[in-house]
């Protein structure tokens, strides 16, 4: 019994002697923080999505009190009301950003690209792309497994059935880009929303020329130049055999839609074209 009671006390001091060292090493050796990094994470929305390049709002948070300026760090969550209001508790200045959207670059429909295999693997995109061109004979659209909408934690994205494509809700996406890198093939891209949200895009990446592009989806871009011809702002370059709509410099007059021969330049939310009578 003696022994028992003498082994408990030597615990017991033992215990308590680690506990007051474990105290004062953790006193000697504590790190201050800044008090604002709590603030600036308090007015960001917790969504901790990974937009901003960071591994979450914390993080963010630590990289905006850290900086001198908000110049290149954007929370594409909150957006530019949520910078003004870390700029507001830092004393930084936070620039105006235009809102972004992801778009799905492709219009490779079922109806316009026949399929020319049949894939029975995983349904994954990243895998289907790792393993062959895909089921059709396009090998730069979508492949439609829907990697992107498993990787959308905010339920933006849907896949269409009878299209086959994923589908944007432009309502619940903050183009926080998870998407954009979930996307083996690179056609979802962030663009900016645009005025009253409409924009012009050439929704095609098909980098083939315009005979092999055509033969495998009716919608591709045949890089026949005539939409870059037709745009007075210099908004429109033809590079290996894709056109591409610079958004920053598009004045969505719309010319460019009308004269591309394949319907792969889409006019998106602008109101239907009146009918000449």
């Amino acid at each position: 019994m003696e022994l028992l009671t003498i082994s408990l006390l030597v615990l017991g001091i033992t215990g308590l002697v680690a506990a007051v060292l474990l105290y004062f090493v953790a006193q000697k050796f504590k790190v201050e923080e800044d008090p604002r990094i709590d603030e600036v994470q308090e007015v960001l929305p917790g969504a901790n999505c990974g937009g901003c390049g960071f591994a979450g709002c914390r993080a963010m948070a630590e990289a905006c009190v850290k900086a001198d300026s908000l110049d290149g760090l954007l929370c594409p969550v909150g957006g530019s009301d949520t910078m003004k209001k870390v700029g507001d508790i830092l004393g930084l200045a936070a620039a105006e950003v235009a809102p972004k959207v992801a778009v799905v670059r492709c219009n490779g429909t079922c109806e316009v690209r026949p399929r020319t295999s049949q894939y029975d693997g995983t349904k994954s995109c990243q895998i289907e792309n790792a393993l062959y061109v895909g089921e059709t004979a396009c090998g730069y659209g979508c492949l439609g497994c829907g990697d992107c909408v498993k990787a959308c934690p905010f339920g933006a994205l849907s896949m269409d059935e009878q299209t086959g494509l994923p589908v944007v809700d432009e309502d619940k996406c903050t183009a926080c880009g998870n998407c954009v890198k979930t996307c083996p093939r690179h056609i979802i891209e962030l663009r900016n929303k645009g005025p009253k949200s409409r924009r012009l895009v050439v929704l095609c990446v098909n980098k083939d020329k315009g005979a092999p592009a055509r033969k495998a989806c009716l919608n591709a871009c045949i890089g026949c130049g005539k939409c870059e011809k037709e745009c007075t702002f210099e908004a429109i370059k033809v590079e290996n055999n894709l056109a591409y709509i610079d958004d920053s410099k598009c004045r969505l007059c719309r010319k460019c839609e009308a004269a591309c021969p394949t319907g792969s330049i889409h006019a998106i939310n602008f109101p239907p074209r009146k009918v000449e009578s």
